[in-house]
């Protein structure tokens, strides 16, 4: 690849606050640091340079996006295809390499695998993706990346989750969830052992919670007693510590949920109680009647979607917290969540201690973990790290 201006691509040039923050490692360029993007094409690869003309590196460009540019290399790329066909090569080998025990998992995260825009995930024989950008919304870059798939997978079926909000931000037009290639969007997939149903058309995210994989198995080797599984969505969680527990309930507010997490358990073998009821209700009245449980696993919803909701969501987390540990039984397993980026691990940590320390309850902290391998953090982006689960046991 060259290391000046490519010929026929446009230039961008960003202001010095840019410049250090791709220097530092970061790969987006907000738009107040964009000096000159004349005539620049929505979704364009572009070069990028510095006020003078010295190059940074190759991009992708929004028109709409506040992150106006995604630095894709520190080189000047010539040939966008054999970038994306190399990038998408190594996302499937890293996976490859580091993803066990399952068939399910995400097989692109973005900016993790240094391709901005395209989330990707793998259901055994069905494949789930989803464009947030308008560079990965190009029909050229959608056929590389369904060519590259049906090429190492061989799937049954391809199918497009649409997020509406995100392509309006993205000035996008229209377009509905569908299967794109192939005759199948619903499969039984396997993680730790563990079989669920999956619809490509329904369901949050792409269908799944992925990241969560490994945080299921760490707190199956912990469970026992009577467990608790708040906000349990398919049934994850209770599903994966029903073995090594005497009774398991799960709570959610969502029917539809819960009638898949039925599904799920009908599936395993496993007779597992579903409740179909707000959280925070639940608990409250379940603390104040004295109902005890020996292991409460707390997976939220992300509670801080802007930073302008953290004080908000730091409460939430707090009260949800505090009602699980006043209902633990002495040896007590808790397991708590949060998927808030917004929400330090420092912050959220410190509500945990908070409420630990309101409940007149120790808490000792067995393992601080994150997100599944398949959801790769990269050390100079922050934004890749947003899994922050906690589990400790109490005593008096």
């Amino acid at each position: 690849m060259p290391n000046k201006a490519v010929p026929g691509l446009p230039v961008v040039k960003v202001s010095a606050r840019g410049i250090a923050r791709v220097k530092a490692g970061h790969v987006w360029i907000y738009r107040s640091d964009v000096t000159n993007a004349t005539d620049v094409q929505p979704g364009a690869l572009v070069s990028v340079t510095d006020e003078r003309g010295r190059p940074l590196g190759s991009a992708l460009y929004s028109s709409a996006s506040q992150i106006a540019i995604r630095m894709l290399s520190s080189a000047m790329v010539d040939d966008l295809p054999a970038l994306l066909s190399q990038r998408l090569g190594q996302a499937f080998d890293y996976r490859e390499r580091f993803v066990q025990d399952t068939d399910a998992y995400r097989l692109v995260f973005s900016e993790a695998d240094f391709l901005p825009g395209l989330i990707v995930d793998r259901y055994k024989d069905v494949l789930s993706f989803q464009v947030l950008t308008q560079a990965m919304d190009a029909t050229p870059v959608r056929e590389i990346v369904t060519a590259h798939l049906f090429h190492r997978f061989s799937p049954s079926g391809i199918f497009e989750r649409v997020d509406p909000h995100i392509r309006e931000l993205e000035q996008l037009p229209a377009r509905d969830s569908q299967l794109v290639s192939g005759e199948k969007s619903s499969t039984i997939f396997t993680m730790n052992g563990v079989r669920f149903h999956y619809d490509a058309a329904a369901g949050q995210k792409t269908g799944a919670f992925l990241d969560q994989r490994e945080n299921y198995a760490a707190a199956a080797r912990y469970a026992h007693g009577e467990a608790l599984d708040v906000f349990c969505y398919q049934g994850g969680f209770a599903l994966h510590m029903f073995p090594q527990c005497t009774s398991v309930t799960g709570v959610d507010s969502s029917r539809p949920a819960l009638e898949i997490a039925d599904q799920n358990a009908t599936l395993n073998g496993r007779e597992i109680e579903w409740i179909e009821a707000n959280a925070f209700d639940l608990l409250k009245d379940y603390a104040s009647s004295g109902r005890r449980y020996d292991t409460i696993v707390l997976d939220p919803p992300a509670f801080a979607k802007t930073k302008k909701t953290v004080e908000t969501a730091l409460r939430g987390y707090k009260e949800l917290n505090l009602r699980a540990l006043k209902m633990l039984r002495p040896g007590g397993m808790l397991v708590t969540c949060s998927c808030s980026y917004h929400v330090s691990e420092t912050e959220f940590f410190g509500v945990v201690a908070e409420a630990a320390r309101d409940s007149g309850k120790n808490l000792r902290i067995l393992e601080k973990r994150g997100q599944a391998k398949d959801h790769p953090i990269i050390a100079t982006i922050p934004e890749t790290s947003y899994l922050k689960c906690l589990i400790s046991t109490v005593s008096y």
